[in-house]
């Protein structure tokens, strides 16, 4: 809150409380709303101070100075609550000053810990029953006063109770809200991560690829060179490209991207043909057997996660195993989902020079399989790696 209007609110409270002690002046002043009746001598500071004014009609307020005192420090509730309280107390002890006690009692009930909100409260209630084991034959009004007083008490410090709920509920749900914020920011950097593997470490590898093969066949001809040449600038041409697809889907995750009015093409079962011819161009030994109900596969996220195994397991062919075969076997139909085996030759030696990875890619992959509701698994079988999947197709 701003310190201003802190303040201004301060001031607000400050001559509320007067007005109010005004008004109930002729009731407090006959002892009915104290918390100790008749404890005051009649004699300063425990006197009455008479004031009338001519702009209110000559309205009279009768006070003393300790109520006035109790008033006052009302200013400093926000800094000093429990002193401000202590004081309000001791006040209402000795002079009828309920107004000041109940609103640094509702002050301290917001501000402070229970055990202080505690410790105030019975100290506030302590004074009655003092009274009157020392004034056993008080009337019915004196405990009638007692009671209200009490009632008042206890009102102040449960409204306060209730505001301070409140104000804990608001600042709960802001800090969820600040982390359901990060929260998402996080999944929005993991997609980043995920589209820019699965999208563009396919792509470099492929450059890799050539750039080293050009680079090692030194004797090529000219006809040659040139072709790889044109080889790696389509291949880059073609990540830039993707990589252009990746950022529209982040800067628009929830209705795909738009270039030039128009939405690319949805990635599938359908391109999984064209992801293999480009990686045999390359030089690689892939085989691809296709038994679909549909060429086009499942529409969504299962046509487009087999793709994206499918060109995880050829990214990690090139890095772990240059040079071994690589079979692809996907078959499957609507109502008995799509299953997915891709198998090759553990490599040997270390991964391919130049070509680094994070080690995520799988991880991301296995992720994707989950979300589309599927099953995943990879590792060593006999002498080859092995990566199975199933995904559903809904019928």
């Amino acid at each position: 809150m701003d310190y201003r209007r802190e303040k201004v609110i301060d001031l607000g409270v400050v001559v509320l409380a007067a007005v109010l002690s005004a008004a109930l002046s002729p009731v407090q002043n006959t002892g009915n709303l104290a918390l100790s009746p008749e404890f005051g001598s009649g004699t300063m500071p425990f006197g009455t101070l008479t004031f009338t004014s001519p702009l209110l009609f000559g309205f009279t307020w009768v006070v003393n100075p300790v109520s006035l005192v109790a008033i006052g420090v009302l200013w400093w509730r926000r800094r000093w609550p429990t002193a401000v309280a202590v004081v309000a107390v001791a006040a209402a002890a000795v002079t009828p000053a309920v107004v000041p006690l109940v609103v640094a009692l509702f002050t301290v009930a917001v501000l402070r810990p229970p055990r202080t909100i505690l410790t105030v409260a019975l100290l506030a209630l302590l004074p009655i029953p003092v009274y009157f084991l020392m004034n056993p034959y008080a009337s019915g009004v004196r405990i009638a006063s007692a009671v209200i007083v009490a009632v008042l008490i206890a009102a102040a410090v449960g409204w306060g109770l209730f505001v301070r709920s409140l104000s804990e509920r608001t600042e709960r749900a802001e800090a969820e809200a600040v982390l359901r914020a990060q929260r998402a920011q996080g999944e929005a950097r993991q997609d980043i991560a995920r589209e820019m593997h699965d999208v563009l470490a396919h792509r470099l590898s492929l450059l890799s690829v050539h750039a080293g093969a050009l680079e090692f066949n030194s004797g090529a001809s000219g006809q040659e060179t040139a072709r790889a040449a044109a080889v790696i600038r389509e291949s880059a041409h073609q990540a830039l490209e993707d990589l252009q697809v990746v950022l529209q889907v982040l800067r628009s995750p929830a209705e795909g991207p738009v270039v030039d009015g128009t939405r690319p093409q949805q990635t599938g079962l359908a391109e999984v043909p064209g992801l293999v011819k480009e990686s045999q161009d390359a030089g690689m030994r892939v085989d691809l057997d296709m038994w679909v109900a549909e060429a086009d596969g499942p529409a969504g996220i299962s046509g487009l996660t087999v793709y994206r195994i499918v060109q995880e397991g050829l990214t990690n062919v090139r890095k772990h195993a240059h040079g071994s075969p690589v079979r692809i076997t996907v078959e499957g139909g609507p109502g008995d989902g799509l299953s997915l085996e891709m198998s090759n030759p553990v490599g040997r030696g270390a991964p391919r020079d130049g070509i680094p990875g994070a080690g995520q890619g799988l991880i991301g992959i296995e992720e994707r399989v989950v979300l589309a509701g599927g099953r995943f698994s990879h590792g060593r079988s006999g002498p080859d790696y092995v990566l199975r999947a199933w995904l559903p197709w809904p019928a």
